[in-house]
This record gives C-alpha cells, sequence and structure tokens, in this order.
C-alpha cells in the first residue's frame, strides 16, 4: 500500500513540469483583439465602398496621406510577432539539475493600402503578407 501512495505522491509533484508547448503557448496567447487578415480584405473591401464602411470593416488606419492629385490614401501596416518557449522538467526541480526547453520565433507582416476617390470611395486596394 505505501508503495502505491509514494507512487502517486510523485506523480502528482512530477506532471506539472510535463506540459506541452500548446498548452504554454495557450496561456500566454492573447486573441482577444480585432485581428486583421488578408481574409478580412478579401472578403470585405470592394471597390466603391464608403471610406467610413472601410474604417468600420478594418479599424483606423496606421497612415493617412494623398497622392498626386490628392485623393487620400489609407495605409495599413501590421506587424505581428509570435514568441513561443517551452521548457520541461520534473516537478521536483529541486532534485534535479536541469531542464529542457525549445524557443520558437516567427513574424508576420500585412499591409493594406487603400486609394479613394474625390467622393471618399474606394477606387482600388492592394495588400501583401510575409510570414518569416
Amino acid at each position: 500500500m505505501n508503495k502505491y501512495l509514494i507512487l502517486i505522491v510523485v506523480m502528482v509533484l512530477i506532471m506539472p513540469g510535463c506540459a506541452p508547448a500548446t498548452y504554454h503557448r495557450g496561456q500566454v496567447r492573447d486573441d482577444t483583439g480585432d485581428r486583421l487578415t488578408v481574409g478580412t480584405v478579401q472578403k470585405e473591401i470592394k471597390v466603391g465602398m464608403s471610406s467610413a464602411d472601410v474604417a468600420q470593416i478594418l479599424g483606423s488606419p496606421n497612415v493617412v496621406s494623398t497622392d498626386e492629385e490628392r485623393r487620400e490614401v489609407w495605409i495599413y501596416d501590421k506587424i505581428s510577432t509570435d514568441v513561443v518557449y517551452s521548457a520541461s522538467g520534473a516537478g521536483l526541480k529541486f532534485l534535479t539539475s536541469g531542464s529542457a526547453g525549445a524557443a520558437s520565433k516567427s513574424q508576420r507582416t500585412l499591409t493594406v493600402i487603400i486609394k479613394f476617390d474625390f467622393d471618399g470611395q474606394v477606387r482600388d486596394f492592394a495588400y501583401h503578407t510575409s510570414r518569416f
């Protein structure tokens, strides 16, 4: 009986150090905000829609400027960095001398350029995305 009790106690102490990287990522990931995606641009933005509709769908642009004919141009420039680190070690760290782990870092960029006509309607739009 004592062997089983000791085994249960050891397992309870060791198991918290064995969580997978997906668990750790879920604990630190923040997806609460609206995320601007290529899919949103492709699906929602249309030539002829108003600047108010664009702002409602995509939010405020990062840059507002004018072209050579003084027509408004909106630029959305987003950069996202994902860093994931996972460490594995026994729950009894005071009994062990080290731990194993891995780290991963990736970045994504999305640039959306929306050009308006003199009436504030979308006349053209383009986007570029990258991941590295």
